[in-house]
């Protein structure tokens, strides 16, 4: 059986339309009201990683888990591990991060990958790390601003990275999990070219057809509207994050992810292409 974990987000909603029709599949969710239908022999059960009981429950009978973790600075990672440790899980791959292989890379949210990644590697259960560059779909959150205003804004407007489609991290997923081979390997998982937000801008604007304005953000005006989602050490490790795609740390090409799919990584228009409609102007 595998355990998904993180399956009410981008990846792990994604992941779970993919996983093979007879694979027999268990969610563990928080709350198991938002994990998205697919199909009627997925088991979905409540689980916390702060309950070590529900945890219990979750990995029982579970020979493969899927670990996506979010509390930054917490030690989600190690109360996970234990349990399936003594679950008798054998092998767990986990959703980790491309700047950890950054050696200027040293603010909160890497240094807390690190660490879990460091905790896998010492659990003493087989490990596959997936360690994807940003999400395509981290560009919804222009979203309202073009519909509204025709607008996009964000900071370093020139700053390219290789951002990957969200069903190419699931695709490589469902290889790492289905397949033997993996263990004790690491897969860094790109986007096929390095892209700027000006060149998303312009892309999706001639996927809309209207023009769109692109609109730098001032560190400080960024800040701000991070600090409105975000707590401030979660802030301060974004703006660090921007500062090493400014200087060029996020342009890199792997090739891990065809290697892995036996298909070309998605390109941005096409997963544009594929939202538009969450872009699409308000109408009277």
């Amino acid at each position: 059986m595998i355990l998904v974990t993180g399956a009410t987000g981008t990846v792990g909603r994604a992941l779970l339309r993919r996983l093979p029709v007879g694979v027999r599949v268990r969610v563990m969710a928080r709350d198991p009201g938002r994990v998205p239908a697919t199909r009627p022999e997925v088991e979905t059960v409540a689980g916390d990683y702060a309950d070590a009981r529900s945890l219990d429950r979750a990995l029982s009978g579970v020979r493969t888990a899927f670990l996506v973790t979010t509390a930054v600075g917490g030690r989600d990672d190690e109360r996970f591990l234990r349990a399936a440790s003594g679950a008798g899980v054998r092998r767990v791959v986990k959703l980790s991060a491309a700047a950890v292989l950054d050696d200027r890379a040293d603010d909160l949210i890497t240094r807390w990958q690190r660490a879990s990644e460091e905790a896998l590697r010492g659990s003493g259960l087989e490990w596959t790390l997936l360690r994807p560059r940003a999400f395509m779909s981290n560009s919804l959150s222009w979203a309202a601003s073009v519909r509204s205003e025709g607008v996009v804004r964000a900071l370093n407007g020139t700053a390219a990275s290789t951002v990957v489609d969200p069903r190419d991290i699931a695709r490589a997923a469902v290889r790492v999990l289905t397949e033997e081979g993996h263990g004790g390997r690491a897969y860094t998982l790109t986007g096929p070219e390095a892209i700027t937000p000006v060149e998303q801008t312009r892309q999706l604007g001639r996927l809309l057809g209207v023009p769109l304005r692109f609109e730098e953000l001032s560190r400080e005006e960024a800040r701000a509207g991070l600090g409105r989602r975000y707590p401030e050490p979660v802030v301060e490790a974004l703006l660090a994050s921007a500062e090493r795609q400014r200087a060029g740390a996020k342009a890199g090409v792997d090739a891990a992810l065809p290697s892995l799919t036996g298909r070309q990584a998605g390109v941005f228009r096409q997963w544009a292409r594929d939202h538009l409609d969450a872009f699409a102007p308000l109408t009277g």
